[in-house]
């Protein structure tokens, strides 16, 4: 995909319907996920939180409420509180603003 043809405004756009799909898209996949975790507990006469212990399924993020989330790995969230994690700080050594990663 040739991105070059694009104005800034369409670029900015397009990457909000892009965060907005994959948004939804991560739902579905949840969502099907846990009906097929369910089956496989089922299936040995299990439950769900016989397979997944207690708070596992919780990212670790640290003390606080996590303001920013790594891109591609949504385990690693920041409070923005504190030292910045190495992750950040390669994020904005590589150009991009610490506003991308924002939470919500």
């Amino acid at each position: 995909m040739d991105l070059t043809k694009y104005s800034t405004p369409d670029l900015n756009q397009l990457k909000k319907d892009i965060d907005k799909e994959l948004k939804k898209r991560r739902r579905q996949d949840v969502k099907e996920a846990q009906k097929e975790l369910k089956q496989v507990a089922e299936k040995y006469g299990l439950s769900v939180s016989d397979l997944v212990p207690a708070g596992a399924a919780k990212p670790s993020s640290g003390s606080g409420t996590v303001r920013f989330r790594h891109p591609e790995d949504p385990n690693k969230g920041w409070s923005g509180r504190g030292r910045k994690p190495a992750w950040v700080k390669e994020w904005e050594a590589k150009g991009r603003s610490l506003d991308e990663l924002r939470v919500g």
